[in-house]
């Protein structure tokens, strides 16, 4: 039987023995796991970074030029048909339409009377001038006889006083007349002139009640029906119409067209286009650029571009929906066609002290291309010999972390 003293001999350490050997297993097995958790991080984070679709602009690679006359496309746009010369008539004066002779479609000469307005107020308006005007004219008529009359006696008494045959007075008295009618005279033809102004004012009125046609055109809206009032101003609650109808000179049609912000470089002023009506998607019309305005649409990023029709047709109307395509100026027949294609300058790129390009492919996988570049072309493309085709879809401004084999997503795409 085991005493006390025995068992705290037992629980007492014995600091001769030898400390016991560690095992390095655990070591080499713990180094094991934190390299394989890096191994399969690493593969992770590239399975992510592939599989990651990065939001991208892109554009078309174009061809550098058809053969012969024809002129190749450097870009496509889309705008309405509108009409610079566009105007809403009304009359000059409030009134009661006597007469419309217009119809929605018709053709109009400039000058030609559209409607009438009941003329009898302003009619009453010019007799009365009239009438005044003749009231003046007469009293300055008799004003002027007794003038000559008065000028004839004071020349004829004149020398009766010198011969003292006639009083100072006499003489003084028949000058003083003979002024005063001077005065009358002119305060007459003064009042004439004044009349005669006010009956051409009473003309104004009365042509004020025909209303015509400001220029050659096609009537697309008529407004208003006889018997209702019209007035160059709102009026009456509502009731009162402020035009008549609505001209449009159709050869001033032309056509608008908004344009990105990106590809502004591309369009100058007086380069041939090509139009093409969204009712006759097989007409093209001949075109030139008259101007591009300078001013940009904060919201849509786009810049206004003024295109004229070199061709005019009744099949053209405003409003209508047209494709445009801006052509390269037509080379000669004797000339080679360019060799390669037309690339945006922001879709190249440097990677490892190579020019290369992504080219996005289906499911918006990229594929890095190597280029050979052959130089600049404007300010915004380049001329690509070889690494891009005609129709190929390249990224713009491509993002560093893009590589080959990444997926994108176009951003236009997704506005829209």
């Amino acid at each position: 039987m085991n005493t006390n003293a025995d068992l705290l001999s037992q629980l007492r350490i014995d600091r001769s023995a030898p400390p016991p050997r560690r095992s390095l297993r655990w070591l080499w097995i713990t180094l094991a796991i934190i390299a394989a958790l890096a191994i399969f991080a690493i593969i992770g984070w590239m399975v992510f970074a592939r599989s990651r679709v990065i939001e991208v602009q892109t554009a078309t690679v174009t061809a550098m030029g058809g053969s012969g006359n024809q002129s190749a496309s450097v870009l496509d746009a889309t705008g309405y048909v509108v009409a610079r010369r566009i105007a809403t008539v009304s009359a000059k004066v409030t009134g009661k339409l006597l007469d419309v002779r217009i119809q929605e479609g018709q053709h109009i000469e400039e000058g030609q009377i559209i409607a009438t307005l009941e003329p009898v107020d302003a009619n009453e308006a010019k007799v009365l001038a009239t009438a005044q005007a003749h009231a003046a004219q007469s009293q300055a008529g008799s004003l002027q006889a007794q003038l000559v009359d008065a000028e004839t006696n004071v020349k004829r008494l004149a020398p009766l006083m010198q011969q003292k045959l006639v009083s100072q007075a006499q003489y003084t008295q028949a000058v003083a007349a003979r002024d005063s009618l001077r005065a009358q005279l002119a305060s007459a033809n003064a009042s004439a002139q004044a009349a005669q102004a006010q009956l051409t004012i009473a003309g104004t009125g009365v042509d004020n009640t025909i209303i015509r046609a400001p220029f050659k055109g096609v009537v697309i809206a008529k407004a208003a029906q006889p018997g209702e009032i019209v007035s160059p101003f709102s009026a009456g609650g509502g009731f009162t119409r402020t035009g008549i109808g609505t001209i449009v000179d159709m050869d001033s049609l032309e056509v608008e067209v908004d344009v990105g912000e990106a590809y502004i470089g591309r369009v100058q002023p007086g380069m041939p286009v090509e139009a093409t009506l969204n009712a006759y998607p097989d007409w093209k019309i001949p075109a030139h650029v008259i101007a591009i305005i300078p001013t940009a649409d904060r919201g849509k990023a786009t810049v206004k571009v003024r295109v004229a029709l070199d061709k005019k047709d009744d099949r053209i109307v405003p409003d209508m929906g047209v494709s445009v395509s801006f052509l390269e100026k037509a080379r000669p027949a004797d000339q080679p066609a360019p060799k390669g294609v037309r690339a945006p300058t922001a879709a190249i790129v440097q990677r490892d002290g190579k020019d290369v390009a992504f080219v996005v492919g289906d499911g918006g996988k990229v594929a890095m291309h190597e280029l050979t570049v052959a130089g600049k072309i404007g300010n915004d493309a380049k001329q690509v010999v070889s690494g891009l085709s005609a129709g190929d879809t390249v990224v713009l401004q491509p993002p560093a972390e893009l590589k080959d084999g990444g997926k994108v997503k176009d951003a236009a795409a997704k506005s829209e």
